[in-house]
């Protein structure tokens, strides 16, 4: 069994002693450790909080070290954004671990941009403002409590309407520096205003593990604890650990497989063999994809160079 070491205790080591904890502990153990101080800080300093759950390899790698955290509990809800159009395997995938690991689940969606067809599917919206309506837009009001959320009944296994409509305050999210080029701005701790908007340009330092956590009033706070993993590292984590993941992410014999998921008219899959976890982690070491994007099989990416981070600016993960 390995011990935990908080980044908040290995700051009060001496030099040597750090040293020698480096000695003893690998980079997996060093990078669970700092996820765990910033999900036991997040908890303790946020009385409203939340965990994002996009039923990717990452959110669900951050699931398992919540639980991990707070000993096999996880004390917040998880929230995801329905947009009606995600692979099914996903949704099918989202209820089973919520049901087996007694989540408290709740999701939320834009009910009036899917009624009136203003999505890409439909041939009314570019990608980028299908993403804005039911990703963006569904999002910020679904934390905000002002557009309905529907919460899982374990006894039932069905999702009822959410009496309980308070605004979250913290958001934890498993975001990557290296994933995507405007999340590398991204702080552990990042403030947005009232209406969930990001100044990328105006974000607290953060040095030697120093972390803000005391905002303003009304300030919503976007939280990373996965922010400098890679993509190698989730993999070889999920091999460690047994973090459950769908199977879309790996090659079921037609020689693709899924590397980033999202919703089926804009996600592609890769060129790829790899089956396993082995031959995933053997795949990204090679250099297969060291000149291409790990969403390089989400099409909304394409659609405009600027156009993720100006989402992401206006609330969008």
């Amino acid at each position: 069994m390995r011990t935990i070491l908080l980044t908040s205790d290995f700051l009060l080591l001496t030099w040597n002693e750090r040293f020698k904890v480096n000695m003893n502990y690998s980079h997996l153990d060093m990078l669970e450790s700092r996820s765990i101080h910033i999900l036991r800080e997040s908890y303790a300093a946020f009385k409203n909080l939340c965990m994002l759950w996009s039923i990717g390899k990452d959110s669900t790698v951050l699931l398992c070290l919540a639980r991990k955290a707070f000993f096999g509990h996880v004390p917040f809800p998880l929230v995801h954004v329905d947009t009606h159009y995600k692979i099914p395997e996903m949704i099918e995938y989202r209820d089973r671990l919520a049901m087996e690991w007694n989540l408290d689940m709740v999701y939320g969606e834009n009910t009036e941009a899917l009624q009136n067809k203003q999505t890409y599917p439909d041939g009314n919206a570019t990608r980028l403002e299908c993403c804005k309506n039911l990703k963006t837009e569904a999002l910020t009001h679904t934390l905000a409590g002002d557009w309905p959320r529907y919460r899982l009944n374990h006894k039932t296994g069905k999702y009822e309407l959410d009496e309980n409509r308070e605004p979250f305050t913290g958001v934890i999210v498993g975001v990557r520096a290296d994933e995507e080029g405007s999340r590398s701005k991204e702080r552990y701790f990042s403030p947005r205003d009232r209406h969930n908007d990001w100044d990328a340009d105006d974000q607290p330092p953060e040095f030697w593990g120093q972390y803000k956590t005391d905002f303003a009033p009304g300030t919503h706070v976007r939280i990373h604890p996965l922010l400098d993993w890679t993509e190698v590292d989730i993999w070889e984590y999920i091999k460690r650990e047994g973090v459950p993941v769908v199977s879309l992410y790996f090659n079921q014999g037609d020689g693709k497989r899924y590397r980033s998921l999202g919703c089926w008219p804009c996600t592609s899959p890769v060129e790829s063999t790899a089956s396993n976890l082995d031959e995933i982690i053997e795949e990204l070491k090679s250099g297969k994809f060291a000149r291409i994007a790990e969403r390089s099989g989400r099409e909304q990416d394409k659609e405009d160079g600027g156009g993720l981070e100006s989402l992401r600016r206006n609330g969008y993960m």
